[in-house]
């Protein structure tokens, strides 16, 4: 499967339809914006484990065009807001397919579940859990979330935790969930399903401006990121556009430099 390179990140250049298609299996999803890009800057961790998804795929338009100005095509914008629920409709009839959601609040999980089951016309979503805050840095809780998963006849997994700690949890446990064959790491989907917080109009994401809703809707909590990351990330794609980008994080003796 082709790939391109948006810094250190290896995109896979795939549709939403040729993904959703090859999920059919298995698989383990993320979906890099730009908070995502530069935190893989930084974290040597959260970059160790985006390498072992099997697909990374481009959640945002921003970068879609970064990439073309770094000569690059991508076929699509694929963010986890879209492909869950294009997921559970393309799989709703598909009896195998059976969604644990983990995340959120308590009554916004279950209502989500709760939406998505009526619109799927089955119970499609068969188990939510809300774990606690800081549940990451607990075995003990992160055990019985785990119980909770394998009880629970799921095939699925949708995290919406934020990054990094949705992927280096998928990555840490993910032996340990016997039934679950696909992992999908979507961030604020649950909200959304639930509706407890709106997206923006379609128009604004199709131009690139999803993130200029999502700050005036919540700017207490996301002006620092877009601001600390933007000029940050708008300097570093200059460096790869000169070909000066290096790869933080490049494993020695393989030549990965970018």
């Amino acid at each position: 499967m082709r790939q391109v390179k948006v810094l250190n990140v290896a995109i896979n250049n795939i549709t939403m339809a040729e993904l959703l298609e090859n999920l059919q299996d298995s698989g383990v999803v993320f979906t890099p914006n730009v908070n995502h890009i530069m935190q893989l800057q930084k974290n040597q961790d959260f970059y160790h484990v985006y390498k072992q998804a099997d697909y990374v795929v481009c959640d945002s338009k921003i970068l879609m065009y970064v990439a073309r100005f770094l000569n690059i095509r991508v076929k699509e914008k694929i963010s986890g807001s879209d492909l869950f629920p294009a997921f559970y409709n393309r799989y709703k009839h598909d009896k195998s397919i059976k969604i644990f959601l983990l995340g959120s609040e308590t009554k916004v999980v279950n209502t989500a579940q709760q939406k998505i089951n009526a619109k799927v016309g089955r119970d499609i979503v068969v188990a939510t859990h809300s774990p606690s805050f800081g549940f990451e840095n607990s075995e003990k809780e992160c055990q019985e979330i785990v119980n909770l998963i394998n009880s629970s006849e799921a095939t699925v997994l949708a995290i919406g935790v934020g990054a990094p700690k949705q992927e280096m949890w998928i990555a840490k446990y993910r032996k340990q969930l016997k039934k679950i064959r696909i992992f999908l790491a979507i961030g604020a989907t649950i909200n959304f399903e639930a509706e407890n917080c709106k997206r923006s109009p379609k128009w604004m994401s199709e131009v690139g401006l999803e993130w200029l809703y999502r700050l005036l809707s919540e700017p207490k909590r996301l002006w620092k990121r877009y601001l600390f990351d933007a000029i940050p990330f708008l300097f570093l794609i200059m460096q790869q556009k000169l070909q000066l980008y290096k790869n933080p994080f490049h494993e020695l003796g393989k030549g990965e430099n970018n």
